[in-house]
């Protein structure tokens, strides 16, 4: 029951307990308590609200950074990491396979002010070998969205 509710809750956080608790065949009560338990135990460790921001007037530029990193003795990659991730600029940080070690969500008003930020904040780091920023120009889709998605009317006109 607490995966299927994970499901649900991934696809609309906002579903009303009621909803859920008919989709899954219970009441909107035990919804609630398992809700608020995966909440204590911290499987549920917040509610996004994915924001198309190009239909708005806020000017945000988002970059993906690969970071090439030596990890530390004792600790590996995870006190650099917790050096990324404290900075408001970004956004996500994951430690990856491949060429690079961690993987960079940031966000900044101009492509200028990330460059500043990766030139000035994160390449400075001690551990950091190297990064390589790129640029999103478009977003698709995101956390399983679809943007700027056109719905055509598939319906047909009944004549009587």
């Amino acid at each position: 029951m607490e995966k299927k509710i994970l499901e649900i809750l991934r696809s609309n956080s906002r579903i009303a307990a009621e909803e859920m608790a008919v989709m899954l065949g219970t009441t909107a009560d035990v919804i609630r308590e398992t809700i608020q338990n995966l909440e204590n135990k911290g499987v549920i460790l917040g509610y996004d609200t994915l924001i198309d921001w190009e239909k708005t007037e806020c000017e945000n530029v988002t970059a993906y950074i690969e970071v090439k990193v030596t990890p530390q003795r004792g600790q590996g990659f995870d006190k650099v990491a917790e050096r990324v991730y404290q900075y408001p600029q970004v956004l996500a940080c994951s430690l990856m396979s491949g060429g690079f070690d961690l993987f960079v969500v940031v966000e900044g008003r101009t492509m200028k002010e990330v460059a500043l930020f990766v030139a000035e904040k994160l390449a400075p780091i001690d551990s950091v070998l190297s990064t390589a920023t790129h640029f999103v120009l478009k977003k698709y889709k995101e956390n399983g969205i679809i943007f700027n998605r056109v719905l055509k009317d598939d319906r047909e006109a009944v004549v009587l």
